[in-house]
């Protein structure tokens, strides 16, 4: 995918690819940054720039991969020469002999591309002894080759590799960018991908390891009780409202059960964050959940700012308490009373 194709990260895309046009791109790089935010996707959209043989350019991306030539599909498909990829092996760590290969192979001159380019993803999990093999290759890379090294814990690695990288920080993305990446890459459908990525912490790694159809059917839920909830003052009707989501006689297993619980909590948290939002007199394209607007406009004749405010407070404890392994019951009953 070219630069052109990447959610979100804006500043970042054009930097590296006005530093491709000026020459003047660095050779050890470092794309920092919580997961599934699209640092790897961007490590492989800069190899197809580099390598790319039509590249284009435009104003706000004076170069960038055409990503139909013959080198760009090989490096999509993961099958180009030039362009290696280093991960976590079975064990879960990058060992040297792994990294020793690498420098071995970017010592060489590139096989049919313009420059070798060596992507160590999830770089964090570089053994000692690889990530002190890799030290003077960082320092000193050879003409042809760029490496970049990928990260969601930066920190874990030695201060001495650090300091070779030069190191580009990546975002959140927002719910936006998350729902338009599930629908255009994953196949999701719209409602599916909004639940989603409402509830992905700007991740679309984290939207992806949730069952969609639940986040969905969980945001619905959040939305029904936050509307009752906003109707009903007698605390003996509002207590019924929480069986709705801790069902009795057996029906779902207590694991199961937290779970549902606490991904209703999540959509109500996100929910009350757009609504504190609207009551303030916020703009309908930062909502979350931009495709409720409607619906969130009117819970907000309901909840003005201050009773958001606390609402969420409430909904943040009572996801503190499940954490803390607190009956599901006790908690929806617990907060439906306080909503």
């Amino acid at each position: 995918m070219p630069f052109s194709g990447i959610l979100g990260h804006r500043r970042i895309v054009a930097l590296l690819s006005r530093a491709l046009a000026e020459e003047r791109l660095p050779q050890s790089l470092l794309f920092a940054g919580a997961r599934g935010v699209g640092k790897r996707r961007t490590a492989i959209a800069l190899a197809e720039a580099i390598n790319c043989l039509q590249p284009v350019s435009g104003t706000e991306l004076p170069r960038d991969a055409c990503g139909t030539c013959a080198s760009c599909k090989r490096i999509v498909r993961g099958v180009h020469p030039d362009v290696l990829i280093v991960e976590p092996g079975e064990m879960g760590s990058i060992k040297v002999e792994q990294i020793r290969e690498v420098i071995d192979r970017a010592g060489y001159r590139p096989f049919e591309g313009k420059r070798r380019v060596v992507v160590i993803d999830e770089a964090d999990a570089l053994a000692p002894f690889a990530q002190n093999a890799l030290l003077k290759t960082l320092e000193e890379p050879p003409p042809a080759s760029v490496f970049v090294l990928v990260s969601a814990a930066p920190d874990a690695l030695l201060p001495t590799v650090l300091s070779r990288c030069q190191r580009l920080r990546f975002g959140e993305l927002s719910a936006e960018d998350v729902a338009t990446a599930l629908i255009r890459d994953h196949e999701y459908d719209e409602k599916e991908a909004r639940a989603a990525a409402a509830d992905a912490s700007g991740s679309i790694g984290q939207a992806l390891s949730a069952a969609s159809a639940d986040v969905a059917e969980a945001r619905e839920m959040a939305q029904l009780l936050l509307e009752r909830a906003a109707r009903l003052s007698d605390p003996s009707r509002r207590l019924d409202l929480a069986r709705e989501v801790t069902p009795a006689g057996g029906k779902m297993t207590p694991a199961a059960e937290r779970d549902q619980l606490a991904a209703c909590l999540r959509a109500m948290a996100s929910l009350l964050r757009d609504i504190g939002l609207l009551s303030a007199q916020g703009e309908s394209a930062v909502l979350a959940n931009a495709d409720m607007a409607p619906q969130l406009r009117a819970l907000a004749g309901a909840f003005d700012s201050d009773r958001a405010v606390r609402a969420y407070a409430s909904v943040d404890e009572a996801l503190t308490a499940l954490e803390r392994n607190a009956s599901p019951k006790v908690v929806a009953d617990w907060l439906v009373l306080q909503l």
